[in-house]
């Protein structure tokens, strides 16, 4: 008889060994805290799903199973993926939080499998992982410019607001994560012969950048320079309150055009729907800590830096994928103002 072992119960251990060092990457290193809490939103996901659907998630160990029991084994699995899957999508899920819960659930499988020898029968090769492309929403050139240079705008602003204005343009000139744009100090900025330079470690990547900074960065680093070189020079604020007064910003700005929001679900296109009718997103609702990178990637390309020196400051491999979408993106900008160019020459 089969050996049934709750996945719950395994997957707290899976957590907590993550956690405490016992498991690591396979260079060594320890797995970043934001992968950990994200195994903490899947392990909620799946209490919820066994709770409310009533679907039992178990185990077993696949040694001594009967070739039978293997194939009931397999069948369980497709209709746990099919039903858990299912449950997330009916929660107003969409395909990249869909993928990226069973991408987890497949690491998950592996560590059972090569850190504790429990043998899964590697049914998590049954488990698909969606992706999908969203839309990249960045500044224009001529927004970039508002938020640098109206003195008339930023006097209108509250301190707290100007500290946010300030630290997005640096972030739109840099190119920096918001994980790594917080842990700036002294120490991140170099002055030689006059000029100025950003260098800096990716917490991410692990690549390093070495930028020089335009005068306007500089005025913004002088401005929030701390006096000790330990402390950070843009101090500390939450990602949701950073998110959030961005939006605000972006609404004071009047970046407020409506932009279409489509999102995929088992790989179909739709528009993402609020309150049963199609949600009217204004630009400035898609601001976000990331935009600071996409606008500075794109900036560069639309104004006609080679690709291969935008990837050297950005850490982007010359196979990225993800690279390719903000040079496709910027391609497709340089379209449209050449389509406004065009029209006006057609007019007689």
């Amino acid at each position: 008889m089969k050996k049934l072992t709750p996945v719950i119960s395994l997957f707290k251990q899976f957590i907590k060994d993550t956690e405490n060092g016992k498991r690591l990457k396979k260079n060594g290193e320890r797995i970043k805290p934001q992968s950990i809490q994200n195994y903490y939103y899947v392990l909620q996901n799946l209490i919820k799903f066994s709770t409310q659907t009533g679907f039992e998630v178990r185990i077993c160990d696949a040694t001594k199973l009967t070739k039978r029991e293997l194939q009931s084994e397999k069948n369980y699995w497709k209709k746990f993926y099919l039903k858990f899957t299912g449950f997330l999508y009916d929660n107003g899920c969409y395909d990249n939080y869909v993928g990226t819960n069973i991408k987890t659930i497949r690491v998950f499988f592996n560590y059972l499998k090569n850190d504790k020898d429990f043998n899964t029968g590697d049914f998590q090769r049954l488990f698909y992982v969606r992706k999908e492309e969203v839309d990249i929403f960045v500044l224009s050139p001529d927004q970039l410019k508002f938020l640098i240079h109206d003195r008339e705008f930023e006097k209108s602003l509250t301190p707290s607001l100007k500290r946010i204005k300030d630290i997005f343009v640096f972030g739109c000139t840099t190119g920096l994560r918001f994980s790594d744009i917080f842990l700036l100090t002294n120490k991140n900025i170099e002055n030689v012969d006059a000029d100025w330079y950003l260098k800096v470690k990716s917490q991410k990547t692990k690549t390093f950048s070495y930028i020089k900074l335009p005068a306007y960065a500089v005025a913004i680093y002088n401005q929030y320079k701390p006096q000790n070189n330990k402390a950070y020079v843009f101090g500390k604020i939450s990602l949701f309150n950073f998110n959030k007064s961005l939006k605000t910003l972006g609404e004071l700005a009047g970046f407020t055009a409506p932009v279409e929001v489509l999102r995929e679900k088992q790989g179909k296109t739709k528009k993402m729907i609020k309150n049963g009718d199609a949600s009217q997103k204004r630009f400035c609702d898609k601001m976000s800590s990331h935009m600071m990178r996409r606008t500075a990637i794109t900036t560069l390309l639309i104004l006609g830096m080679p690709e291969h020196l935008v990837r050297k400051i950005s850490g982007h491999s010359a196979a990225s994928n993800s690279f390719n979408r903000y040079v496709h993106y910027a391609q497709s900008y340089m379209d449209k103002e050449i389509e406004k160019v065009h029209s006006k020459l057609e007019v007689y």
